[in-house]
C-alpha cells in the first residue's frame, strides 16, 4: 500500500448511472448555520439536487443516513450550482441552480427535530428566471462594486451574457467574434468578466463596458459595428494561450495580489489583473480540474490539479510539492472545512463518486505474516536452476522478433479458385464496356483446432478487380470446426489490372487463463485468379508497336500443352501463335519459334505485355517442374524499353499536375463563393435592404463553375487511377525484364520491387514519382555507387512532388546502366562499400536479338524475316 494515496475521510456513490460535470459541485455553509462548517452541494444531469453534511467514518463502515441532509428531484438537468448572496434585503447565503432554460434561487433551511430522526431540511424557491437562450455556465459576484449582495451572469450557448440583479433581469450582451462557449469567471478587483474564446485566447470585458454597450436585442452586424462609434462592446485585454481552457479561477487571498488562473489542456497559467503572464507551468499529463486554495508562503499560491491518471498534484506556484493517488478521475475539486478539520479535499467524478479526503503519510497497518523456517535443500535448488536455465536457452534460440510459428496453426485459412468461370456471371455494377463480364468463384475455408472468438474474414483484391463481398463475420468457432464462404471475383473498372493476386485474412482471439477476452491472432493466405477472367482467346495480330523476346534453355513447348484454356485442342501441335483480347478491347499476341528456344510477346500497348509475359514464364516453369527438370531458366537479352516506360510516367505525372491545378481552382472558386454568400447574408439581414447589384447572378455563376470544376476533377481522378494501373503493369514488366536480363536472385528482385513499387495507392500527398526517385537515388548512392564521394552525399529527408520527371528518368537510366556494368543490388553496408572497387567499366547494353526463322501465324502467310519485320509472301 502506497504512502501517497489520498486518505479516505468520507465517501459515497451518488445515484445509479447519473452523470456529473465541472459545475455540479459546490461547497459552502448553505443553510447559514453560523458554525463555519461547510456543506457539500451536488447537482446531477438527471436533475437530482443533494446536500451532504459529512462526518468521519471508520474504516469498513458505511456512510450514515443522517449525512444526507436533503435530496430533491428538480426534473430538469442541473448544469451548475453556486452559493451566494442572491436575495435582496438579506445578506444570507442562498443556493442558485442553473438549468438549461431556467435559473432558480432557493433558500435552504433546517428545522430542529424532536425525535431520533434528527433535523429536517427543506428548500424554498425564492425566485426563478426563465431563459430565452440555452445556458452553458454562470458566474456571480458584486458586479459594479455593489456591497452586501451578489449578481449573476449566465453565458448562453450562442455567446450571450445575461446579467441578473437578483430578482430582476438587467441586460444581455453578445460577445464579439463568438463561436463556442468557454469557461467564465468574474474578477471583483478589476470588475471584469474573463473567458477563453474559441480563438484560444483569454479575453477580459469590463462590467461598465458591458453595461453601456449596445443592447443584445438591438445588436447590429459586425461590419456596421466597426463603422459605428460609442456603444460597441470592446475587449479590455486579450492574451493568446494557444490552446483551449478547461477552467478559469480568480483568487485574491490578500489585498495586494490578485491572480487569474487558467487551466489549459497542456499548460497551467497564472495571469496578472492586466493579462500579463505571472508564471506558467507546462504539464506532462492531461489535467481534468483544478482549484487554487491558499497562500502558504508570502507571494506564492498553492494549487490542486487533478489529471486523467487519477493523480492529484499540489503545486506551490510552479513547484510540485506533493502528489497523491485518487480512486477515480475527478471532474471537480473543492476545499472545505468539516468539524474542526480544515482543508478537506472534496472530489467528484463523472459517474458520481463523491469523496472527502486528506493528505498524509500514515503507514498501513498491514504486516506481512511470518514465514515458517525450513531447511534449504541445495541439491534440489541446483537441479531446478539447471532445468530453468535449459528452458530459457531453448526459448531464446529463435532469431526472429516474433516466436516461431507452431507446426500446426490454431486457425488456418485456405482459398480455392474454381478452374472454370461462372456459368452465370456474378459481376455487380461493372464499368467494363464489354458485352459480358465474366466472374470466377473463390471458395474460402476457415479451420480451427481451438476455440476462436470473434473471427472475421477480409478478402482483398487489387483494383480494378473486385469481389462480390469482402467482409465476413462469424460466430465463435468451436475446436475442430470449420466455416466456408463462397464469393466471386470480377473486373469492375474499365482497365486491365496489374496483378491477379488476392489475399484472405482472418482475425480472431484465442482465450487464455490469464486473459479470458482472448489474445488477438491473424491468419492469412493468398490466391491467384485465372488469366481468362480478364481476357479471352482471339485471332493473333500480325503487327504491333511493342515486342519482347524471351529466351529459354529448353525446346519450345506447344501452346496446347501450356495454354489449354486458350487453344482449341483440334489445332494440335501446330499452334505456335496465340492471341489474347482483354475485356477493355486491347490485344496481345504470343508467338513461339519452332526451331529456336524463343518466345515473342507483342502488343500495341506496353502495359498489356505484362500479364501475358508473366503467365508464360509461370506456366513454363510449372511445366518443366512437372517434368523434374531443375535447370530450366528464362533469360532476356534485348534492351529494356525505357523510352516507352517513360511515356507512361509522363502521362501519369501530367494527370497529377492537372489534379493540383483543379484543386487550386476549386479552392479559389470556393473562397469566392463564400465571399459572395457573406455579402448576400449581410444584405438580407439589413433592416434597410439595399439593391443586390447582381450578387445573386454572380453567386449562381460561381456555383456552376464549382460544380464544373468538381466534375472535371473527378474525371481527372479516374483517369489518374487508370494511368497508375498502367504504370504499375509496365513497372512489373520492367522489373521482370531486368531480373531476367541480369539473372538476379530472389533477394535482389525483392529489392527491385520495393524500389519501383513502393505504393499500393497513389495520392497527391505521397506520389509514385517522388517515392521511386528517392529509392533509386538511395541505391545509386549506396550499393550502385562508383566512388566514396557518391556515398557521402546526403539525401533529402522530405518527399515532395517534383516539378517534372527529368530527374527521375535520368536516375532510372543511370540505374539500368550501373546494373549493366556489373552492379549488384544489396542493402548491406559492407557490400555497398566494396561495390565501387569491383565494378567493371565500359559494358555496352546488348541489342535485342531477332528471331531468325520463320514463324507461321495461323490463317495468314506472314513470317518473321531476319530483321524482325513481318512481311507477306504471295501465295503461289
Amino acid at each position: 500500500m502506497s504512502l501517497f494515496k489520498a486518505r479516505d475521510w468520507w465517501s459515497t456513490i451518488l445515484g445509479e448511472k447519473e452523470e456529473f460535470d465541472q459545475g455540479c459541485l459546490c461547497v459552502a455553509d448553505v443553510d447559514n448555520s453560523g458554525s463555519g462548517q461547510d456543506k457539500v452541494i451536488v447537482g446531477s444531469y438527471k436533475g437530482y439536487l443533494r446536500i451532504f453534511n459529512p462526518h468521519p467514518v471508520k474504516p469498513g463502515e458505511e456512510v450514515q443516513p443522517e449525512d444526507l441532509l436533503l435530496e430533491v428531484q428538480l426534473r430538469e438537468p442541473i448544469l451548475q450550482v453556486e452559493v451566494g448572496k442572491f436575495v435582496s434585503g438579506t445578506e444570507g447565503l442562498h443556493l442558485a441552480v442553473l438549468h438549461c432554460r431556467k435559473l432558480c434561487v432557493y433558500a435552504v433551511s433546517g428545522t430542529q427535530g424532536n425525535v431520533e430522526h434528527g433535523n429536517q431540511y427543506q428548500i424554498k424557491l425564492m425566485y426563478e428566471h426563465n431563459l430565452q437562450r440555452t445556458a452553458c455556465n454562470m458566474t456571480y459576484g458584486p458586479f459594479g462594486g455593489v456591497k452586501g449582495r451578489d449578481l449573476i451572469c449566465i453565458q448562453s450557448m450562442d455567446g450571450m451574457l445575461m446579467l441578473f440583479e437578483q430578482e430582476s433581469y438587467a441586460f444581455g450582451r453578445f460577445l464579439p467574434g463568438f463561436l463556442l462557449p468557454g469557461p467564465l469567471a468574474y474578477s471583483s478587483r478589476t470588475d471584469s468578466f474573463i473567458t477563453v474564446s474559441s480563438c484560444q485566447q483569454v479575453e477580459s470585458y469590463k462590467y461598465q463596458v458591458l453595461a453601456f454597450a449596445t443592447d443584445a436585442d438591438e445588436r447590429q452586424d459586425t461590419e456596421q459595428q466597426k463603422l459605428s462609434s460609442g456603444k460597441r462592446l470592446a475587449v479590455d485585454w486579450v492574451l493568446n494561450i494557444g490552446e483551449q481552457a478547461l477552467d478559469i479561477c480568480v483568487v485574491s487571498f490578500n489585498q495586494g495580489v490578485s491572480s487569474v488562473f487558467v487551466l489549459g489542456e497542456r499548460n497551467f497559467f497564472c495571469l496578472k489583473d492586466n493579462g500579463q503572464i505571472r508564471f506558467m507551468k507546462k504539464l506532462d499529463y492531461s489535467p481534468s480540474c483544478f482549484i487554487p486554495y491558499c497562500s502558504v508562503q508570502e507571494g506564492t499560491i498553492n494549487t490542486l490539479i487533478a489529471n486523467h491518471s487519477k493523480m492529484l498534484n499540489v503545486y506551490q506556484d510552479v513547484t510540485l510539492k506533493w502528489a497523491t493517488q485518487l480512486p477515480c478521475i475527478p471532474v471537480s475539486v473543492k476545499v472545505a472545512n468539516f468539524q474542526d478539520l480544515k482543508g478537506v479535499i472534496v472530489t467528484l467524478s463523472d459517474d458520481g463518486h463523491l469523496q472527502c479526503s486528506y493528505l498524509g503519510t500514515d503507514p498501513s497497518l498491514f504486516q506481512a505474516p511470518k514465514v515458517d523456517a525450513r531447511e534449504i535443500n541445495y541439491e534440489e535448488m541446483n537441479a531446478e536452476m539447471k532445468e530453468l536455465q535449459k528452458i530459457i536457452r531453448e526459448a531464446t534460440k529463435t532469431q526472429d522478433v516474433l516466436p516461431e510459428s507452431e507446426k500446426q496453426r490454431d486457425v488456418t485459412v485456405t482459398a480455392e479458385v474454381s478452374p472454370d468461370l461462372d456459368e452465370e456471371s456474378q459481376a455487380i455494377d461493372s464499368e467494363v464496356k464489354a458485352g459480358a463480364v465474366p466472374s470466377v468463384t473463390v471458395k474460402i475455408t476457415i479451420q480451427s483446432r481451438v476455440t476462436a472468438q470473434k473471427p472475421s474474414l477480409a478478402v482483398c483484391v487489387q483494383a480494378p478487380l473486385a469481389v462480390t463481398c469482402d467482409q465476413f463475420v462469424f460466430d465463435d468457432l468451436e475446436p475442430d470446426s470449420s466455416e466456408t464462404v463462397v464469393l466471386s471475383a470480377f473486373l469492375k473498372e474499365n482497365c486491365s489490372p496489374s496483378e491477379l493476386e488476392g489475399t484472405c485474412m482472418v482475425s480472431y482471439n484465442i482465450p487464455t487463463e490469464l486473459n479470458p477476452e482472448g489474445i488477438p491472432r491473424v491468419a492469412q493466405c493468398n490466391f491467384s485468379l485465372p488469366l481468362k477472367l480478364i481476357c479471352f482467346p482471339a485471332q493473333p495480330s500480325k503487327a504491333a508497336n511493342h515486342k519482347l523476346t524471351i529466351d529459354t534453355n529448353k525446346p519450345p513447348i506447344s501452346f496446347v500443352t501450356i495454354f489449354p484454356d486458350f487453344v482449341d485442342p483440334s489445332e494440335g501441335d501446330q499452334a505456335n501463335a496465340l492471341g489474347f483480347e482483354f475485356l477493355t478491347g486491347s490485344k496481345t499476341t504470343l508467338l513461339a519459334s519452332k526451331t529456336s528456344q524463343r518466345y515473342r510477346i507483342q502488343s500495341d500497348q506496353l502495359e498489356d505485355l505484362w500479364l501475358v509475359t508473366k503467365e508464360l514464364t509461370h506456366r513454363l516453369e510449372a511445366h518443366f517442374k512437372k517434368q523434374n527438370c531443375k535447370d530450366f531458366a528464362c533469360t532476356f537479352s534485348g534492351s529494356i524499353p525505357l523510352q516507352e516506360y517513360f511515356e507512361l510516367i509522363d502521362q501519369h505525372f501530367e494527370l497529377r499536375l492537372n489534379a493540383e491545378k483543379f484543386q487550386e481552382l476549386l479552392s479559389e472558386r470556393a473562397v469566392q463563393f463564400r465571399a459572395i454568400e457573406r455579402r448576400l447574408l449581410t444584405r438580407f439581414k439589413d433592416k434597410t435592404p439595399a439593391p443586390l447589384q447582381h450578387l445573386d447572378t454572380l453567386l449562381e455563376g460561381t456555383f456552376r463553375e464549382v460544380i464544373a470544376l468538381a466534375d472535371a476533377a473527378e474525371e481527372n481522378q479516374a483517369n489518374m487511377f487508370q494511368a497508375f494501373v498502367k504504370l504499375k503493369s509496365a513497372t512489373h514488366l520492367v522489373i521482370m525484364l531486368i531480373s531476367l536480363w541480369q539473372k538476379l536472385s530472389a533477394d535482389q528482385v525483392a529489392i527491385l520491387e520495393a524500389t519501383f513499387l513502393p505504393l499500393a495507392e497513389d495520392t497527391q500527398e505521397l506520389g509514385w514519382e517522388e517515392t521511386v526517385d528517392a529509392a533509386v537515388s538511395y541505391l545509386l548512392r549506396t550499393c550502385l555507387s562508383k566512388s566514396s564521394k557518391e556515398q557521402a552525399l546526403t539525401l533529402s529527408s522530405q518527399l515532395s512532388m517534383p516539378k517534372d520527371t527529368s530527374r527521375l528518368k535520368k536516375n532510372i537510366t543511370l540505374f539500368c546502366d550501373r546494373l549493366a556494368k556489373g552492379g549488384r543490388l544489396s542493402l548491406s553496408a559492407d557490400s555497398a562499400s566494396q561495390q565501387a572497387a569491383v565494378m567493371p567499366g565500359g559494358c555496352a547494353t546488348i541489342p535485342e536479338s531477332d528471331l531468325e526463322e520463320r514463324t507461321i501465324i495461323p490463317g495468314s502467310t506472314a513470317m518473321f524475316s531476319s530483321k524482325g519485320q513481318i512481311t507477306k509472301q504471295k501465295s503461289k
